[in-house]
């Protein structure tokens, strides 16, 4: 006797694998499309992006603007294309990790602004993760890896 899944139960985790890839790429489209948004007016720069810079200490340059337009481009756009997918997900990390660290320095509010980048990472990671099988094998690997030197 063998313990070979029946064929239903093969076509209903299928099925379900779809629908978690689906939702993944979902999840990263909404990513992408703000990040691109925002990026988008940074490179321009518009009114609210210089002011929100000077609020949060800097000086408003249209230069700066622009760089950090330019940065979050490139790190979305790697994060967009699977094949670097993960690297684009490790640096928008710390990009987004840079911008809670500046609005906790600014004392802005914690939920609706320190948080924020941690909301958009938090999609941004699971979206990744499950639309992506090679990215979460890499992630994963790494922790069973740990768990064996332990």
């Amino acid at each position: 006797m063998t313990n070979a899944p029946e064929p239903s139960m093969r076509s209903d985790v299928r099925a379900s694998t779809q629908t978690v890839v689906w939702a993944g790429r979902f999840l990263s489209g909404l990513t992408i499309a703000f990040l691109l948004l925002d990026a988008a007016m940074k490179l321009v720069p518009l009114q609210p992006v210089t002011d929100s810079m000077q609020s949060l200490g800097f000086t408003p340059t249209a230069a700066l603007a622009r760089g950090l337009g330019v940065l979050l481009l490139a790190c979305t756009v790697l994060y967009a294309v699977p094949r670097t997918a993960l690297l684009g997900a490790i640096l928008l990390t710390g990009y987004l990790g840079g911008s809670i660290a500046i609005h906790l320095r600014a004392g802005s509010p914690l939920f609706s602004h320190v948080l924020f980048g941690a909301y958009v990472g938090l999609a941004l990671w699971a979206g990744l993760l499950a639309r992506n099988r090679p990215a979460r094998a890499q992630v994963f690997a790494c922790r069973q890896a740990s768990r064996t030197l332990h």
